[in-house]
Formats: C-alpha cells, sequence, structure tokens
C-alpha cells in the first residue's frame, strides 16, 4: 500500500496544523490531525449548489458569494450552473487552501480560480458579508463542519443570530442563503426561521447516490414578506427592552 505523501502545510486560524496530503488518487486535507475533506467525498457540496442556484441561474447577470474553498467542488458546481454573466466571490481564511487550489488541487474541479467570473477575497466571509449590504442573489457556506465549528472556533459566530442577521443584509429580496452541515441541527433550522428566512432542508449522502455520510443543506429564502416580518419582530422586541 502506498504511504501518505505530504503536499502542503499550514496553520487553521486557532493555531493548529493544517495539511495536505495524497495518496495515488486521493487528496485530503487535515486539520489538527482529523480529516477536514477528502477528493473522494464531495457528491454534497456539489448538491449544495444545485439546490442553491436553482432560481439563480435563471438571472441574466447574478452575483453569488461562495464561503469557504475547500477542494473546488463546491465552486466548480456554482460556475457550471450560472451564466456567462454571472460574478462568484469566494471568500477563503486560509491563503494555503487558495494556493493549493492553485496548484495540486487545481485539476480536481478543473480549476475553477482560472474562471473569469471568479473573484478570491483571501479573508474571513463574515467580513465580506458585512461590507457587501444587498449585493447576493445567492450565498453559500460551506465552512468548517457547518454551524458546530471544526478548524476556527470563531466560525461558529458565521451561524448565530448575528450571523444570520449579517447574511440576510447582504442578500437581495428573493436571495438564498444554503448552508452545508455534516450533521442535522434542529435549533439551526429554527434558528434560521427567527431570522427571517423560509427554510427547506435537504439530506444528501457524502457521495450521492454512491452513498456516504448524511450530510444537512439549509436553505433559506428570503422573501419580502419574511424581511417586513423581521423588522416588525426587531422593532416590537427592541420596544421591549426600553
Amino acid at each position: 500500500m502506498k504511504s501518505w505523501e505530504l503536499l502542503g502545510r499550514t496553520r487553521t486560524p486557532d493555531g493548529d496544523e493544517m495539511t495536505l496530503t495524497r495518496r495515488g488518487g486521493e487528496y485530503v486535507i487535515l486539520a489538527g490531525g482529523k480529516s477536514l475533506m477528502s477528493s473522494r467525498m464531495h457528491g454534497s457540496e456539489e448538491a449544495l449548489a444545485t439546490f442553491t442556484c436553482r432560481r439563480v441561474r435563471t438571472l441574466e447577470r447574478p452575483c453569488v458569494l461562495v464561503g469557504g474553498l475547500g477542494m473546488g467542488f463546491t465552486l466548480r458546481a456554482t460556475l457550471d450552473l450560472l451564466p456567462p454573466g454571472a460574478t462568484v466571490v469566494v471568500a477563503e481564511l486560509v491563503p494555503a487552501v487558495v494556493e493549493w487550489n492553485r496548484g495540486p488541487l487545481g485539476p480536481l474541479a478543473g480549476y475553477p480560480l482560472k474562471d473569469n467570473r471568479v473573484a478570491v477575497d483571501e479573508g474571513d466571509v463574515a467580513a465580506t458579508l458585512r461590507a457587501s449590504p444587498g449585493r447576493f442573489d445567492a450565498v453559500l457556506l460551506d465552512v468548517d463542519n457547518g454551524p458546530a465549528a471544526f478548524t476556527a472556533t470563531h466560525n461558529a459566530g458565521l451561524y448565530d443570530d448575528r450571523g444570520l442577521a449579517a447574511a440576510r443584509a447582504a442578500l437581495k429580496v428573493g436571495g438564498v442563503l444554503a448552508v452545508w452541515s455534516a450533521r442535522e441541527d434542529r435549533r439551526f433550522e429554527q434558528r434560521l426561521r427567527y431570522g427571517g428566512f423560509t427554510v427547506t432542508v435537504e439530506r444528501v449522502r457524502g457521495r450521492l447516490k454512491k452513498g456516504g455520510p448524511r450530510h444537512t443543506i439549509f436553505i433559506g429564502h428570503l422573501a419580502a414578506s419574511n424581511i417586513s416580518r423581521w423588522t416588525t419582530d426587531e422593532r416590537t422586541t427592541a420596544e421591549k427592552r426600553r
């Protein structure tokens, strides 16, 4: 049996070691010695794009944010679904992950970073959201293991009430927020609804029809009626606190 080859090493924001390894045709990114993602299992990441882009793909010039580059599979699936006039912003916190996608990981998803529709934002996706009011038709979050943080404890802030408020503010009316999660999370589903989204939940296999662990995709739609209701609820809550 072939041994694992080390292709790259960096640190997570929390200081844990992150490595890119390869054995044969399989690539694995580990954080703190634990597998974070593998090139053998990316079906649910592609499903994240498919569910999110059902409406967005009909727009002439959609603007989409992909939070978390990973191995590029979500980005590739998003690009394949969007029209030539689209803009896709990719926010990636770990610079080495961007470098790996431009290098050894590039061929896996067909070098999506070379697509002229892509703009890379090396930094915290939360900062991108806060700086982009009303900019995006869709936001796809595949950061860490979902609402339960894995590589960086501050990632949990993406999925709390303030994080969801930032995502909501960054969306256009009719926009979509989609979140990939390694597991079900009823509390997060309720938090999405409280945050002004109409929510559907999709459960898919890591390898889709070929099996693998079950992953969860939360899809929140931002209708005008939701914004009006949420604003009213927020005003009522603020008045009670006076």
